[in-house]
């Protein structure tokens, strides 16, 4: 899946030039937490929500004489330059992985400086729900394998047998020497045969689990 099919298109912006009291109202009017600034049609910067706040008179203080020369300041003054940015055509992991190493809450989107996009730790957190097909009535498998080929398809090809639909698979480290795991959500709210099976083959559940009263 590529950026492109899940970022946001219709952006609000703001220019360097504009007030941070603009900047205020359009965070509040469209409940929004990211604000790139655009100059010309290029992306020359980016503010939050809190550099925002941070940047305006407190509610509860006292009004001092200032107050509506800082509302009155562009927001080129506290906009943030250094922007980290995807590309249209830039995997969503890869979009993921640049949220989580740098701990930002969004990405814009760009070609050639221009903004196409943006796509939010939302986007991201939504599509993962989607892929891992959690919003459907499913159910959880994990199998613990070794960790050599083919080992995929000899357990999907349980699921075939049985007759019941994957709607996700996840590979993941075992928590053993020399093993993996594989996640696997079933469209089937009970689990207790495939569990059957899977066992009579040889291989060993990690989820769901017997002492806890789910198989």
């Amino acid at each position: 899946m590529l950026v492109e099919d899940i970022m946001k298109r219709d952006v609000v912006t703001v220019e360097p030039t504009d007030s941070i009291r603009l900047a205020l109202l359009k965070v509040h009017q469209y409940r929004i937490r990211h604000l790139p600034v655009i100059s010309q049609g290029k992306l020359v910067g980016i503010i939050s929500d809190r550099d925002v706040r941070d940047a305006c008179p407190s509610i509860i203080g006292i009004p001092r004489e200032d107050d509506e020369h800082v509302l009155n300041t562009p927001v080129s003054s506290i906009m943030r330059k250094d922007v980290i940015c995807a590309h249209p055509l830039d995997f969503v992991e890869e979009a993921a992985l640049a949220l989580y190493d740098n701990r930002i809450g969004c990405l814009p989107v760009v070609v050639d400086d221009e903004l196409k996009g943006i796509i939010t730790e939302t986007d991201i957190l939504h599509t993962l729900v989607e892929l891992m097909g959690v919003h459907y009535p499913s159910s959880h498998i994990e199998v613990e394998v070794d960790d050599r080929t083919g080992l995929l398809a000899d357990v999907a090809e349980i699921f075939k047998e049985a007759k019941c639909n994957v709607t996700s698979v996840l590979v993941m480290p075992g928590k053993h020497l020399g093993k993996k795991n594989l996640v696997f959500r079933v469209q089937t709210i009970d689990p207790r045969h495939l569990v059957s099976k899977i066992e009579e083959a040889g291989y060993r559940i990690v989820w769901p689990r017997e002492s806890e009263g789910l198989v």
